[in-house]
């Protein structure tokens, strides 16, 4: 800890990413990453603009993604905003929707950056439990408070929550920020996107790291009505004003275009994810319900922390987080069939 550090960034407690190992022939099974390519024509939109025109500033306000995104929504693009990443899209939530002097309300397990945000932005937070089934119960979310998020389907756990329980707990809270963070609805839900034109507090956030493989690029959305938006822009434009560069512009945009290769490679995850859910259920793990592009998963007879052990040993990684409630459990991400059946052949061998 340097003398020369604020008092505030001493008091900080960073988020942990997954592990990116390098190493070879590793089955990489702990980020939640799409095992299949992104599209062909967002390739060759980026190809495109390896020129010149490199030496010009991309443009503020990513137009040409925000007219991807509503056209494929269907609507207005005055209701996207766009940000390196959606964790950078989230962060500019935090700071500019939720200081209200009120606590945030997000469930105790969930994305662990949640936290990490509100301890950068000084925003006080009380973590809502999880039902014994690790679902969520709107019930919990209608007390007070300064702003409301949580994933779905939730991470790590998976578990989806379906729009009219979404629409319970917006209808609850309609003087609070309401924020569903679809990383993974692709793989299994219905998104809110449609409920913002209705209901003027919802934020809905997503990413094109998962079902568009595009976690190297960094892209990530919002939508909600404009007067949202525009609190997010202003934050924007006060820390970053070119947070896409033209390379991400253009092959988001395109990515968000593909739909043919967005369904053919959602609809094999969503098969291998019931193939690996049932084949992993015949071997007495417990998985929990899961829409998304990952498992949760304990064996009732084996120690999570061993078995993740063992499986590096076989040259496979897999998420364990060693805190309350969940450190019997390990998130393993669907893999190509041939990922995944290397990790049944080495839990074979781990359970004896």
């Amino acid at each position: 800890m340097s003398k020369f550090w604020s008092p505030f960034v001493k008091s900080l407690v960073p988020y942990v990413p997954g592990e990116q190992p390098k190493l070879e022939r590793l089955v990489k099974l702990n980020t939640n990453e799409n095992p299949y390519g992104p599209s062909p024509r967002a390739l060759a939109a980026m190809q495109e603009e390896l020129g010149d025109s490199l030496r010009l500033y991309p443009d503020p306000d990513g137009d040409l993604l925000k007219e991807a995104v509503a056209s494929y929504y269907e609507v207005p693009a005055a209701h996207v905003f766009v940000g390196n990443g959606s964790d950078e899209v989230l962060a500019h939530i935090f700071h500019a929707l939720f200081q209200h002097g009120r606590p945030l309300l997000f469930p105790d397990i969930t994305y662990s950056f949640y936290p990490v945000y509100a301890g950068l932005y000084a925003i006080p937070y009380a973590a809502v439990p999880l039902d014994a089934a690790f679902a969520i119960n709107p019930d919990d979310y209608q007390r007070p408070n300064g702003g409301i998020i949580f994933p779905n389907p939730n991470a790590p756990t998976g578990r989806l929550l379906p729009l009219t329980a979404i629409e319970r707990i917006l209808a609850g809270n309609p003087d609070s920020v309401v924020v569903v963070d679809e990383a993974y609805i692709d793989f299994g839900g219905d998104t809110a996107i449609p409920l913002t034109a209705q209901y003027d507090n919802l934020v809905v956030t997503q990413t094109l790291s998962k079902s568009r493989s595009l976690a190297g690029l960094r892209v990530g959305f919002a939508v909600a009505q404009p007067h949202l938006i525009d609190a997010l822009e202003r934050v924007k434009n006060s820390f970053n004003s070119y947070p896409l560069d033209r390379m991400a512009l253009a092959g988001a945009a395109a990515a968000m275009a593909d739909r043919e290769h967005f369904e053919v490679t959602r609809a094999r995850i969503i098969a291998d994810r019931e193939a690996l859910t049932a084949a992993l259920a015949a071997r007495n793990f417990a998985v929990i319900p899961s829409a998304a592009n990952f498992v949760f998963v304990r064996h009732p007879q084996r120690d999570a922390a061993e078995l993740a052990a063992g499986l590096r040993e076989h040259s496979i990684i897999v998420r364990h987080f060693n805190q309350p409630r969940i450190e019997q459990y390990l998130r393993i991400t669907i893999g190509t069939s041939e990922q995944n059946d290397a990790l049944l052949r080495a839990l074979d061998s781990i359970l004896g």
